[in-house]
């Protein structure tokens, strides 16, 4: 029988410059947020070129703006890396958080309406009927729901950044802690008070909710020796 002949290796459509480091920015955080790519694995630029099917540049350029975000370390003459998991920056974060999400909760309560508290709701319901391979992207849909009317869309990129970081220390404790329950009866007291109007308590609720789910994420990280290197 006649041999077949060799496929050709399927690559992505190629992009343009600043499509393409759009593209690898979205597809490399993704694996970071989700633990696919781990604390401490080297990023070689040939490598994502070649696997991207494009140049080293917009990989480079794709990198510089992960480190940013908190990602992705670079270290002059040893190339990129994921960033590690580590305690001081897992603390900051979540203090960040809950000042900016409070910000914007205050913000968005005297224009939420109650079609989008029952868009929270139905997103609450499905986190809870979900597993937790989908609990960080629920949990992160249903913060964004209720921020969403606080017309402050700088405030809400910052606070959508932060959540990457911390999805990164969920996704790697919380299939060792007990702490989706917890936070489905926050999530349900909060919609509560959001259907109330009741700014105070949904603020304080809020507050109590990140910084202690922080403080729960932190002492089990520090419980890890080896969280950082992968």
């Amino acid at each position: 029988m006649p041999s077949s002949p060799t496929m050709p290796i399927q690559r992505p459509p190629r992009l343009k410059a600043g499509d393409q480091v759009a593209a690898l920015v979205e597809t490399l955080r993704a694996q970071i947020v989700s633990g696919e790519l781990k604390p401490g694995e080297p990023l070689r630029q040939e490598l994502l070129a070649d696997r991207f099917a494009t140049s080293r540049m917009p990989v480079r350029e794709a990198l510089r703006v992960l480190e940013s975000e908190g990602l992705v370390v670079l270290v002059p003459h040893k190339g990129a890396a994921v960033a590690p998991l580590d305690p001081a920056e897992l603390e900051e974060v979540y203090e960040m958080r809950v000042a900016a999400e409070t910000l914007a909760l205050r913000r968005a309560i005297p224009e939420l309406s109650n079609a989008q508290i029952d868009r929270a709701e139905r997103i609450q319901d499905r986190a809870e009927a979900s597993g937790l391979r989908e609990f960080g992207a629920l949990n992160k849909a249903f913060h964004t729901m209720l921020y969403a009317p606080c017309g402050r869309p700088r405030l809400l990129a910052h606070i959508a950044a932060l959540g990457d970081v911390a999805d990164r220390y969920l996704t790697f404790t919380a299939g060792s802690l007990d702490y989706r329950d917890r936070s489905h009866g926050e999530h349900r007291a909060l919609l509560a008070a959001c259907r109330r109007r009741d700014e105070a308590a949904a603020v304080e609720l809020l507050t109590r909710h990140i910084s202690e789910a922080g403080e729960t994420l932190l002492r089990y990280l520090r419980e890890q020796p080896t969280a950082g290197n992968g």
